[in-house]
């Protein structure tokens, strides 16, 4: 029972995740991942790596993750499965790269500049 550990993130959520042989139970902060991501695009989102791989079922994982919003926390569970599986079989990469799902996805929020309203806005000009 070998259980490989990899690290996502995505925005400011991050991804613990423990993969390791098993009946494909998937767990999400001690809760089941449909009880965690409700909505069907999100349960698409964690279970993509396995389906690229032709491997529903056969891994069990458990899942910490924090910080984000709910669809930032599906996209680093993602990236951590996947990151999992090529550790567990090189062979994973040739069918998991080409979808781009070995890819972090670098976009992050803009910070607020001094002297705008907000990152980009600024305040509204008088020239009187």
């Amino acid at each position: 029972m070998d259980v490989t550990n990899t690290i996502g993130r995505r925005k400011t959520a991050v991804a613990r995740v423990y993969v390791q042989a098993g009946n494909g139970t998937i767990t999400v902060n001690n809760r089941d991942f449909k009880d965690y991501f409700k909505t069907g695009p999100l349960q698409a989102k964690v279970n993509q790596p396995f389906a690229a791989c032709n491997a529903l079922g056969n891994y069990d994982v458990k899942v910490n993750v924090d910080g984000g919003g709910i669809t930032g926390q599906a996209e680093a569970v993602r990236l951590a499965i996947s990151r999992a599986l090529v550790e567990m079989n090189g062979e994973n990469r040739t069918m998991l790269k080409p979808l781009g799902l070995l890819t972090r996805n670098p976009k992050m929020v803009e910070r607020k500049k001094p002297g705008q309203k907000k990152a980009r806005k600024r305040f509204q000009f008088s020239k009187r």
